[in-house]
């Protein structure tokens, strides 16, 4: 069974009608009418709120139709794939240059025109995709967010309820001119990108989506060694020298990297201690925070977490603390020694 044909069958059960349905759903009946013949492919359940609705309404188990969806969706899958992608739409590809920063849409039209749906036309597309779709899903359960987006591109709340759904669902490979009509061009504000790393700002029109700009980055990085540090090997092994290591403590260790140079199991020792001594690491200030009381454990996320020691503390106050309790000591030393003197 399909999810075409529990529907339509749970409707006739209940003597329900598909306007019922929709307004249950909030999308429109236009919407409901093209999924129960088939026209249109139902929704992935990860990606909608529609089946939870359907199913009250329906008075089905939770998740039945969700169930049923995700399978036709895969089966559907299974009979497209193989077949070779087909290019962006006209429209589409302007709509994306048109985007672009003043400075770089000559370069990448070119590009795009030479190499059809190529590798950087896909990238670019699939990262303000991804954008997009993120405000899109993060949005779908407010209101008023798709009732102002509805008012700028023309489209009442049910069926801009739908768009989203439909949205939500594409990719690369099919998207729609109304997909970028309601989404892409209202939310896109611009998008740059260096063509020498790759590197990808997306700016989102502030009324809509609020936030800094999105960035992507392409980087090169030196990859981890695949051994570790004969010294740090030694070290590990030598519990007079690590046996109350803490594992935080033994991660941080082994990060440490080194040009050319062998460390000894010493080093890791005395690395250790450094990393412990309070001495060497100063805790944020945080103004509006509450100061700590004696015995709290630092915050987490601060210079030296696994330490426990005041926030705000100075070197200075610390030496001078060291300072009078060695005072109280030597004093003490020397009347214990007055006293013997005195007998």
């Amino acid at each position: 069974m399909d999810v075409c044909l529990v529907i339509k069958q749970r409707l006739e059960e209940l003597h329900l009608e598909q306007r019922g349905l929709a307004e249950a759903a909030n999308v429109t009946e236009s919407y409901i009418s093209q999924l129960l013949t088939h026209r249109k492919l139902p929704p992935a359940s990860d990606r909608t709120d529609i089946y939870a609705k359907m199913e009250n309404f329906l008075k089905l188990p939770a998740g039945r139709i969700s169930k049923l969806a995700d399978h036709e969706r895969k089966e559907e899958l299974k009979r497209t794939l193989g077949e070779p992608p087909t290019p962006l739409l006209k429209e589409v590809r302007e709509l994306i240059l048109r985007k672009c920063a003043p400075g770089k849409e000559k370069q990448v039209r070119a590009i795009f025109e030479k190499q059809p749906f190529g590798e950087l036309e896909r990238l670019v597309m699939q990262k303000l995709l991804d954008v997009v779709k993120g405000v899109a899903k993060e949005e779908l359960e407010s209101e008023s967010w798709l009732r102002l987006v509805a008012r700028l591109v023309g489209r009442s709340y049910e069926h801009m309820r739908v768009i989203v759904l439909e949205f939500l669902d594409a990719d690369v490979f099919n998207l729609s001119v109304e997909d970028c009509d309601s989404f892409l061009d209202p939310l896109i504000d611009s998008w740059d990108i260096d063509l020498a790393t790759f590197a990808i700002e997306v700016a989102l029109n502030r009324r809509l989506a609020p936030g800094s700009p999105k960035k992507f980055e392409f980087v090169e990085r030196d990859g981890a060694p695949s051994q570790e540090e004969p010294g740090f090997k030694r070290f590990l092994k030598d519990r007079t020298l690590s046996g109350d290591a803490t594992e935080a403590e033994i991660v941080f260790l082994k990060r440490l990297r080194f040009d050319g140079k062998r460390p000894t199991p010493l080093y890791y020792y005395r690395e250790l201690q450094n990393l412990r001594d309070p001495l060497h690491f100063r805790s944020p200030m945080a103004p509006t925070s509450p100061q700590k009381t004696a015995g709290q454990a630092a915050a987490k996320g601060s210079v030296a977490p696994m330490h426990k020691y005041h926030e705000g503390e100075s070197i200075e106050q610390q030496l001078q603390l060291d300072g009078r309790k060695k005072a109280i000591q030597r004093w003490a030393n020397h009347k214990g020694k007055g006293r013997k003197n005195k007998k």
